[in-house]
């Protein structure tokens, strides 16, 4: 089976207040790029890999890679203006060879080898699978009340409690079948979404849920590289000496 992994590192970090691109950002000893680099790097199903970038980071992304010596790294796209027009550059650039594509944020630095691996095995059996941890927090819809309602149009109001045990918070990575994802964001991909696992509904198709760890986090703002290193600690001992080994 012939796996390609798009690692999307071409987002500009606005949020993140740094003007070191967030990709490179040091967590621990390392960039925050290199944890996700190293667990598809090792993963014995992933066969190549193709890292989008962006026109600000290109050059330090190429010698963070040379640096690394990512031997699956097949090529640097440069992204688009929507996460989602960056994996379309990507998707662009798969083999045709490839069976399954997955497609990860290099902002979650802490996804484990085993969830890629139930991850693809859902995938070549369903067509799409999607990496998540159940909601734990009260849910609720806010709605606003009609603009005649001149009190209350400056408040958000409560519309609906939502079911808490049928909700997800969903992560990447997320895997699908090669000829399913560029189908889908063929018909879909000028459509707004979230994340890639959308465009696959918009078709009609089933998704399959696996449960991932509360560890996989997304750096996004500055509080959460603080959470990201408290969890670095926590298993400092086993993956800093396994991470040291993109280097060697």
């Amino acid at each position: 089976m012939y796996i390609t992994a798009i690692l999307l590192a071409a987002g500009k970090g606005q949020r993140f207040k740094s003007r070191i691109p967030k990709p490179l950002v040091k967590l621990g000893e390392y960039p925050i790029i290199n944890y996700s680099l190293k667990v598809l790097n090792r993963h014995s199903l992933v066969k190549d890999i193709i890292l989008v970038v962006n026109s600000a980071n290109e050059k330090a992304m190429l010698a963070l890679v040379k640096k690394s010596c990512c031997k699956k790294i097949s090529c640097l796209v440069l992204g688009g203006a929507r996460r989602q027009d960056s994996v379309f550059n990507a998707l662009k650039k798969v083999n045709a060879a490839s069976d399954l594509v997955l497609i990860h944020d290099s902002a979650r630095p802490f996804v484990k080898a085993e969830e890629i691996s139930v991850l693809i095995t859902r995938a070549k059996r369903f067509g799409a699978a999607i990496l998540g941890v159940p909601v734990k927090a009260t849910i609720k819809e806010g709605t606003r009340l009609s603009a005649g309602n001149t009190q209350a149009k400056c408040c958000l109001f409560v519309k609906e409690t939502l079911k808490r045990e049928n909700l997800w918070e969903i992560q990447t990575p997320q895997v699908f079948d090669h000829d399913l994802i560029i189908r889908a964001y063929q018909r879909f991909g000028r459509i707004d979404v979230t994340d890639d696992a959308a465009l696959i509904e918009k078709l009609g198709k089933r998704v399959v849920l696996v449960s991932g760890s509360s560890d996989n986090i997304k750096i996004t703002a500055p509080g959460d590289l603080i959470i990201a290193e408290a969890i670095l600690r926590s298993k400092a001992q086993s993956m800093i000496k396994t991470y040291r080994e993109i280097y060697e």
